[in-house]
């Protein structure tokens, strides 16, 4: 019993002085962690204003505070490390080797982040332009240091690894795209009155904008028709129905006011006759 009763007391008194010993080292590295929090929300809001003035979106600014807020607890981390006596050099030198190794095994990943800052700094576009890159187009949706969200009209999403975008052929129409319309009319129409017509039909589609000015004008003289060249401007949601619209337009004022749209047509002359 009394083995026992000494054993106790030898936990005891080494709790009691493991206490003595490090409790004032773990409080104080835990005011540090707490305090370089509250540094880090308060510089991550500082920096935040900061970046407002270089018109970045709004998930780029999230993510750059976020990482400026890490950087600000790793800094404070190790001042707290320090504290309570932990040796700091082989730890950064297990650390650079394990960095190294994760490096190599994360090359795609790496590469996305480079790509992903060379487009934020760099602004190729913006949430909300309608980009064409490669066999894909669509609405930038979102912007992250991996990725680059499209959206299709047909409310599908696509997802591009940064690093797919950067070195490559981008076509950027920003946040309005012009219609590529065309329509045929017989030659004998009067060509002036045509153009007026479909002038006003533009102008009577809510859909269509104003500036820049539509084109609209003799695309070509073709065997059995005049091409005429419609083409507006519209935002990019409105594309698809703002097409449907105006050809559904231009074909039943056509038909109101009498203008032709000519069938393909071929004539067949009989040169001889078999005796």
């Amino acid at each position: 019993m009394n083995d026992q009763f000494q054993t106790i007391d030898q936990i005891k008194a080494t709790a009691i002085d493991m206490v003595l010993k490090f409790g004032p080292k773990v409080l104080v590295a835990t005011a540090i962690m707490v305090a370089g929090h509250f540094v880090g929300r308060w510089l991550g809001r500082m920096f935040e204003q900061l970046l407002v003035r270089f018109k970045l979106e709004a998930p780029v600014r999230s993510l750059l505070v976020r990482v400026a807020y890490l950087i600000v607890l790793v800094l404070f981390a190790i001042m707290a490390l320090q504290n309570l006596g932990v040796e700091l050099l082989p730890l950064i030198a297990g650390l650079g080797v394990a960095g190294a190794g994760i490096a190599l095994a994360m090359q795609g990943l790496l590469g996305n982040i480079v790509a992903g800052l060379t487009i934020i700094f760099t602004h190729p576009f913006h949430v909300g332009d309608y980009i064409s890159i490669g066999n894909e187009e669509g609405e930038v949706l979102d912007v992250t240091l991996f990725s680059t969200t499209l959206g299709h009209t047909d409310c599908s999403k696509v997802v591009i690894p940064n690093r797919k975008i950067v070195g490559e052929i981008l076509h950027n129409y920003g946040k309005i795209r012009q219609l590529p319309l065309s329509v045929g009319v017989a030659y004998g129409t009067d060509i002036d009155m045509t153009l007026a017509t479909i002038d006003e039909i533009l102008r009577a589609n809510p859909r269509v904008l104003q500036e820049p000015v539509p084109v609209v004008g003799v695309k070509q003289l073709a065997d059995f028709r005049v091409a005429i060249s419609v083409m507006p401007w519209v935002a990019v949601p409105d594309y698809v129905a703002a097409s449907a619209e105006i050809n559904k337009a231009i074909l039943e004022t056509f038909r109101a006011r009498g203008i032709a749209i000519p069938l393909p047509q071929h004539e067949v002359r009989m040169l001889g006759s078999a005796v």
